[in-house]
């Protein structure tokens, strides 16, 4: 992912903001803020005819150095390409690229509304380790988010 790919990743951020199962947030951050919440190395975006279809990030769990191998995943597709495998490709990818640079450990918080995104995680060795009941309010509604978790069999084994 560039920084010139933001607006089309933006965009992409706010069509799965708009189905109100993807994350508490209600609106996308501009390019600055993005940019210093997330991992510079593990940003990724699916492109075809150099179209972006969809897009995939890690965010770092803690600021402190014994953490640092642990990332909150992030993925996102627009919405004419959900339900065709581009999730599960970038999420594979993004795996694959945390360990290139040493996560051992991805966790995802999914609202359980979120079928597709609990299937992918799964499929790929995410596991549930628990559920949040409650953990937050969107449009004055509680909402429930599952925990799920994935260590890797290649970082941090020693």
């Amino acid at each position: 992912m560039l920084n010139t790919d933001w607006p089309s990743v933006k965009k992409i951020y706010e069509e799965g903001l708009a189905t109100g199962n993807a994350s508490f947030q209600t609106t996308a951050p501009d390019w600055n803020e993005w940019n210093e919440s997330h991992v510079n190395s593990c940003r990724l975006v699916a492109l075809e005819n150099e179209a972006i279809l969809g897009w995939a990030a890690l965010t770092a769990v803690s600021g402190r150095c014994v953490y640092a191998g642990v990332g909150e995943v992030s993925v996102y597709i627009a919405q004419q390409s959900r339900g065709i495998g581009i999730g599960k490709i970038l999420l594979q990818s993004l795996i694959d690229e945390s360990e290139k640079n040493n996560f051992w450990t991805l966790q995802s918080g999914i609202f359980p509304e979120n079928k597709p995104s609990i299937r992918i995680h799964e499929e790929l060795g995410f596991r549930l380790i628990g559920s949040r009941q409650k953990i937050g309010k969107m449009n004055g509604v509680w909402r429930d988010t599952l925990l799920f978790e994935r260590r890797s069999p290649k970082i941090g084994i020693d």
